[in-house]
């Protein structure tokens, strides 16, 4: 199979795990060897502020208003990652595609507190993961449906709308989606 690094998984009506029902991941990694690891982009962490955040690791939060801070999925969740566009670059960062890039260098807080961060950006907890060969099994049984990620999707679609934008952008109902499998 090829890799998903780049594309959404949208979790379909035969997602049997009720933790991605709805969601939506964006594929960070894909391969046969390692498995797979993206990140859930339509799930904001309402308990919890990026201005928070900022308190726990003392320092100073900007002045202007913050993004939320979203659930990137159920493993490791208390590491932090950031999604960002690719004009800024971070330490250790990894290139996903040409628009966007993931890392988990802490220095992003301090440049966005300074208005030197990213243009766009994700602040996230925790991340999706699979083992080698679990994803392509999910995908088999129309877990999952695949679709190409565009950063303006990920940045500028409400998260609360993202499950059926994205799809109707493909000209798929994805409330209607049962049978049908989605191939990248």
């Amino acid at each position: 199979m090829e890799s998903l690094a780049g594309y959404f998984l949208i979790a379909t009506s035969n997602m049997p795990d009720p933790r991605f029902a709805r969601r939506v991941i964006y594929m960070c990694s894909h391969d046969e060897e390692d498995g797979a690891m993206g990140f859930i982009v339509n799930q904001p962490v309402p308990e919890i502020t990026l201005a928070e955040v900022y308190l726990s690791m003392k320092l100073p939060a900007p002045e202007f208003e913050l993004p939320h801070v979203f659930m990137g999925g159920p493993v490791e969740m208390e590491a932090a990652f950031f999604l960002h566009s690719s004009e800024y670059n971070s330490s250790g960062f990894m290139d996903v595609n040409n628009s966007i890039r993931l890392s988990r260098d802490p220095r992003i807080l301090n440049d966005i507190a300074e208005n030197k961060g990213p243009k766009e950006y994700l602040f996230l907890l925790g991340y999706a993961g699979w083992g080698p060969g679990q994803l392509e099994t999910e995908l088999m049984h129309k877990g999952w449906l695949t679709l190409p990620a565009e950063s303006e999707d990920i940045f500028n679609i409400p998260p609360e709308r993202m499950w059926e934008r994205i799809t109707a952008k493909y000209g798929i109902d994805i409330t209607l989606f049962g049978d049908v499998t989605g191939s990248a």
